[in-house]
């Protein structure tokens, strides 16, 4: 399993090594200072897990996180209260308070290693891909098998997943190039997980209309109801 550890105090990132050094079944691919390098380093190394510092000069932890097409396991490390709280409320594999703890961090590593080691609920290559989100002051990892819907709002993106609505700054046109052939442009403001359409419905005006699994409609262009149909799909 390749770690990669993310602090810009070289003590801190010393100290996490020698901890690292305990668990021979690890290999610390690489470490960096700020997000640039952990930006470059995570797109080249593709780790398993990372450790990573919350608040640096520059960009912060979770800015960092934000800009990555998609994101690796995560457990964060602070010096502040409010920071970790937050972490732990965004589903982060956990978070470490420092100074670290030597039995704090066995437990982290306790709860890593059983979910990097447990069995995929699915085998799609969509279902092992998450991305974070910040929205306003929640943040969220996203599996992409679980993105149902997404709507654009202006200069933002609207996505849905579970029960919850939140902002992307990113364009639809962004989005579409970044997840790939499993979302379907259903217009020029939606994208759909292919894998949430329910029923099809015979066009009307030449325009096929579609239900998602959770009851939304959604009207496809004369354009994507041509591609749809060349697709196969109907």
């Amino acid at each position: 399993m390749r770690v990669l550890v993310i602090d810009d105090e070289r003590a801190a990132r010393n100290e996490m090594k020698r901890l690292l050094a305990l668990y021979p079944s690890l290999e610390l691919a690489g470490e960096a200072r700020d997000a640039d390098e952990a930006r470059a380093l995570i797109t080249t190394l593709h780790p398993d897990l990372v450790f990573l510092d919350i608040k640096m000069p520059g960009q912060s932890g979770f800015e960092l996180l934000e800009s990555l097409p998609e994101v690796p396991e995560v457990i964060f490390t602070t010096a502040y209260d409010t920071y970790a709280v937050q972490a732990f409320d965004i589903n982060a594999l956990d978070y470490l308070l420092k100074p670290i703890r030597e039995e704090r961090f066995a437990r982290a590593m306790e709860k890593a290693l059983h979910k990097l080691q447990e069995p995929n609920g699915s085998n799609t290559a969509l279902a092992q891909r998450r991305i974070f989100i910040k929205d306003g002051s929640k943040c969220y990892f996203v599996e992409l098998g679980k993105l149902r819907l997404i709507e654009s709002a202006g200069n933002y993106a609207c996505l849905y997943f579970e029960d919850k609505k939140v902002l992307l700054k990113s364009s639809l046109s962004q989005l579409e190039e970044r997840l790939g052939t499993a979302f379907f442009r259903a217009n020029r403001t939606q994208l759909v997980n292919t894998a949430y359409i329910k029923d099809v419905y015979p066009p009307e005006n030449g325009r096929i209309k579609i239900t998602l699994q959770t009851g939304e409609q959604l009207e496809l262009s004369d354009r994507q109801s041509v591609k749809f149909r060349q697709g196969g799909w109907f």
